[in-house]
């Protein structure tokens, strides 16, 4: 998962990150060209240090945050007047480029409170974060809703087929313009205050959604004593052991609320009464009826998002949010996820058939059941492939996969990985850890990379990549500083990290983030963003180098003898790679098409309870599972904006990226062709924003993207 950084800057931001949002109480003091001279606030000061500077992550205190925020924010309101109010006649450098000038001190402000809110949140930072949501948003609106800033974009866009600009500028130009004529630019004076007071209600909300979320899965853990780990791995015994311990309860074995530690307690636990509560627990997130329940939030969001476009005058939510992106509208969208929709839960039929046979065959009179579906699947897996997960979860270090990572990162990029002396960059938690990138051809420093693996209570859960700076050069080169996240459960000391083959891919995915953010060229800070539906591409793509000889050779050792993964349990994985693949699907496509139906339908009266339930039954969801994200902790959709309406870009991405994965499949050198590997990053990753995606796409592969390979992908039949 991308997580957008909040950008003050107005081409990227003004809108992506309007669930975070804005406004100012309190003013600093400045000089006539807007330079604060209020320095004694460690959030605000300018980084510095080693690698262009690097944040102050050891100076961070929850007590500068707001002062920090409000100082920021009026500074950055200040850029932009002295953009709007100029005299001169508007142009592509005295506004489109002075604009990605702004922000500076808030985009560091921003890049601390990210950390709080992500990976060090607690109830007095989520406190500031429920006062400061509505007033940001309010800040944004008045960027945004800038009539006099508007219309010098607007200028220059209507004149941008007379001048002499550069591709990727003009596109700079749309882009900008487009940010703000679909916010509200236009609006009359009345529409522009509800359109603010929409904003501020919905950074409420997507707030409050978020820590709901985040307070159920710490709130909620399952503890089993020493006669209830039947089944259980040793690593999943020794990491549930010192949970249990961190929780004060040292003589137990703590299930936590995470997916990290549901998966697989599910997949192994023996004891079917308390995988189900597990289950319970875990799917019930926002679910439970209590102060923490999301269904209200839900429907108060869909109902405002929903007024919010039609003022702007679209029929839906999801026809605004898809008209910029790669699938241009929601039917488009639609069609794709309805396309492997019955091909899906058609495989899902024929695994439950596999595993009922399996339970029926041990005589003890039960029907298959969502907290039953990975631990038969396990069964059948072992008896089909002779494939145990845990035996391959031996050979799974968390520090292998990530020097593997490195390997496949210098083959394709040129990257060189150098770890960090500790001393020399700070860091927010005992646990980050620091490496220097660079190009291993030219020797030039490429960035930093910072580490997160562990989960932690006040860390949400999941994982996800983000960028405290990018990549930009229209003021002097600056370094990319790229980070990746995740939640493993930590192992006992001077034991290694296990994980399952599923997070070895998304450790991958998150990797794929950065990499995209660290081989980025382009000139403005803005073009470090991206079309949604096509961001997940390239970190989608990057997992499949997991399954590479030169990575299972070389990194897939076991834990204890240091003995490489043997030969027949490595064909044994990849005659196994599409098992599953009904109930993989399925749970996502589910999840997509719900966040699609919720925004293309009218929400007035909406229980988002009620409205789920009737939507799965119309699809003849299978019973015997869930969707991926169930409507009360899904937070893609609804703690924020950035994937609202486009959760289904996975699917759509997906299909870019089976497709390219064919093109270094037929390559000479296979997965490391030098020639494929070079028009990979020439054309995918190092441009970024600054070309339109399909374009892009077409000039690495020749050709649009095809939807059989994803098909051939997931073992299901193509049909012309």
């Amino acid at each position: 998962m991308l997580n957008l950084k909040i950008q003050s800057t107005t081409g990227v931001i003004l809108f992506a990150a309007i669930l975070f949002c804005a406004g100012c109480t309190e003013n600093p003091r400045v000089d006539s060209k807007g330079a604060s001279q209020t320095t004694d606030n460690p959030l605000t000061k300018t980084w510095s240090g080693l690698h262009d500077g690097v944040p102050s992550f050891d100076q961070m205190s929850l007590g500068d945050l707001k002062p920090a925020l409000n100082q920021a924010m009026a500074l950055n309101l200040i850029e932009i007047e002295n953009i709007a109010t100029q005299s001169t006649v508007p142009s592509f450098d005295n506004t489109i480029v002075a604009l990605e000038r702004t922000g500076k001190v808030l985009d560091r402000v921003f890049t601390y409170y990210g950390i709080w809110s992500s990976n060090l949140s607690s109830p007095e930072f989520r406190k500031i974060e429920q006062e400061m949501a509505p007033i940001m948003s309010a800040f944004f609106s008045k960027i945004s809703q800038n009539q006099a800033l508007f219309e010098r974009v607007k200028t220059v866009y209507d004149n941008l087929d007379s001048g002499t600009l550069r591709a990727d500028q003009k596109r700079l130009v749309k882009l900008t313009y487009n940010g703000f004529s679909r916010n509200g630019a236009t609006l009359s004076i009345i529409d522009k205050n509800r359109y603010t007071e929409i904003n501020q209600r919905l950074a409420e909300l997507h707030t409050q959604f978020g820590n709901n979320v985040l307070i159920d899965e710490e709130n909620y853990a399952v503890f089993v004593s020493e006669s209830q780990l039947g089944g259980l791995p040793t690593s999943l015994v020794n990491a549930a052991a010192a949970a249990a311990k961190e929780l004060g309860k040292p003589e137990m074995y703590a299930i936590t609320n995470t997916r990290s530690s549901m998966a697989p307690f599910l997949t192994f636990s023996e004891q079917r009464s308390l995988r189900q509560q597990v289950w319970s627990n875990y799917y019930s997130r926002g679910d439970n009826g209590d102060q923490y329940d999301n269904n209200k939030i839900i429907a108060e969001i869909l109902n405002l998002r929903h007024e919010r476009v039609g003022i702007l005058g679209y029929d839906n939510y999801a026809q605004w949010r898809l008209e910029d992106r790669m699938a241009k509208n929601p039917e488009n969208a639609m069609a794709l996820l309805t396309a492997v929709w019955p091909s899906a839960i058609a495989r899902v039929l024929e695994e439950v058939a596999d595993m009922q046979a399996i339970a029926d065959a041990e005589n003890i009179g039960i029907k298959i059941e969502p907290w039953d579906y990975r631990y038969y699947a396990e069964k059948v897996r072992k008896d089909r492939y002779d494939l145990d997960s845990d035996e391959v979860k031996q050979y799974l270090q968390l520090d292998k996969l990530r020097q593997a990572m490195f390997f496949v990162a210098g083959k394709l990029f040129n990257f060189t990985f150098t770890p960090v002396a500790e001393s020399s960059v700070p860091v927010f938690h005992p646990d980050v850890k620091v490496w220097e990138v660079t190009d291993k051809i030219s020797g030039n420093h490429v960035g930093l990379w910072y580490l997160d693996p562990f989960a932690r209570k006040g860390k949400r859960s999941g994982a996800w990549a983000t960028s405290y700076r990018s990549h930009t050069s229209f003021e002097g080169n600056k370094t990319v500083l790229s980070s990746n996240n995740s939640n493993f459960v930590k192992a006992p000391s001077g034991q290694a990290v296990l994980i399952s083959w599923d997070d070895a891919t998304t450790f991958f995915h998150e990797f794929g983030h950065a990499l995209h953010a660290l081989s980025s060229r382009v000139e403005y800070p803005s073009q470090n963003g991206g079309v949604r539906d096509y961001t997940e591409f390239q970190s989608q793509l990057l997992e499949r180098w997991l399954m590479t000889d030169e990575v299972i050779n070389n990194y897939l050792v076991h834990h204890q003898t240091g003995e490489a993964i043997p030969k027949a349990l490595v064909k044994k994985i990849k005659a196994a790679a599409t098992f599953n693949q009904g109930f993989a699907t399925t749970e996502y496509l589910a999840s997509a098409i719900m966040d699609l139906k919720f925004h293309t339908t009218d929400p007035a009266g909406i229980d988002p309870d009620i409205f789920e339930r009737k939507t799965l039954a119309a699809l003849n969801m299978p019973k015997e599972l869930v969707m991926r994200h169930r409507s009360p902790h899904f937070g893609h959709i609804f703690s924020g904006e950035g994937y609202s309406a486009g959760y289904y870009g996975y699917m759509w991405a997906d299909v870019l990226t089976s497709d390219a994965a064919e093109a270094f499949a037929e390559a000479p050198g296979g997965f490391y062709d030098p020639d494929v590997s070079a028009s990979l990053v020439r054309h995918l990753f190092t441009p970024r924003n600054t070309v339109d995606p399909s374009d892009a796409y077409r000039s690495f592969r020749g050709r649009d993207a095809d939807i059989k390979p994803l098909m051939r992908d997931r073992g299901f039949p193509i049909t012309d």
